[in-house]
């Protein structure tokens, strides 16, 4: 059977936060990567990504998006050298919020894969889904559009069906967050087979967003630890 990549939890604040305040959510999920030894991927602003890198030392700095240019010509678009050179580690591409076509995305993930940024590619449906696998990104975030940001998680049919489908297309990584707000909803969707998840309004409308992120990275390695428990290899 083929080895899962590792398990890991998105933090993802959008553009909610910037500068200060983006900072101080990064290192509360950089003292949660260092406590658990978990991945933890944060996204942040453009402009915030040199900040946060140069004050954090565990989490995986995220941009928001990236395209598929070379150095040249290419006036406001994303350039993934000048991403990287930033402090960028990995970067979304095809986010609902922030769409490209399908030639792009193709290009995008190549270009990222050539210069060591880590892809995390969205698909809104299965059939989405079977088709950006294809593509070999190295985390593929399946979610129902219509689900983003209500607080309702998909059923556990979605999770278990997008599982055992798009492992049979690439073993990429497989992210299920779509209306994720609590550890437990993290929990369910690692245990069902997902290796990873994350949140936006989960985590920035807790109570407390640290205690959060700490209770979610949690609930990954508890979800993973079961999986294992029962003979499945992550």
């Amino acid at each position: 059977m083929q080895t899962h990549p590792a398990p890991f939890l998105v933090v993802n604040p959008k553009s909610y936060l910037y500068g200060a305040s983006s900072l101080a959510l990064a290192k509360t999920a950089d003292a949660a990567a260092k406590r658990t030894g978990l991945t933890i991927y944060f996204t942040c602003p453009f402009s915030d990504i040199r900040l946060i890198r140069e004050n954090t030392d565990a989490i995986v700095v995220t941009a928001q998006a990236m395209d598929s240019l070379q150095p040249g010509r290419g006036m406001g678009h994303l350039l993934p050298e000048a991403l990287y050179d930033a402090g960028a580690r990995a970067a979304f591409l095809n986010h609902a919020e922030h769409p490209m076509t399908i030639a792009e995305l193709s290009k995008t993930i190549t270009r990222a894969h050539e210069i060591g940024i880590t892809t995390i590619a969205c698909a809104d449906s299965l059939a989405e889904g079977r088709a950006i696998a294809a593509f070999a990104p190295d985390i593929l975030l399946c979610e129902p559009t219509d689900l983003i940001g209500t607080g309702r998680t998909a059923d556990d049919s979605y999770t278990t069906s997008i599982v055992a489908e798009i492992r049979t297309i690439n073993p990429a990584g497989i992210m299920i967050a779509s209306g994720i707000t609590t550890a437990d909803d993290v929990y369910r969707v690692v245990h069902l087979g997902a290796d990873g998840s994350g949140a936006t309004s989960g985590i920035l409308n807790a109570p407390d967003p640290a205690v959060r992120i700490a209770e979610m990275a949690d609930a990954v390695l508890r979800g993973v630890s079961e999986r294992r428990g029962s003979g499945e290899m992550i």
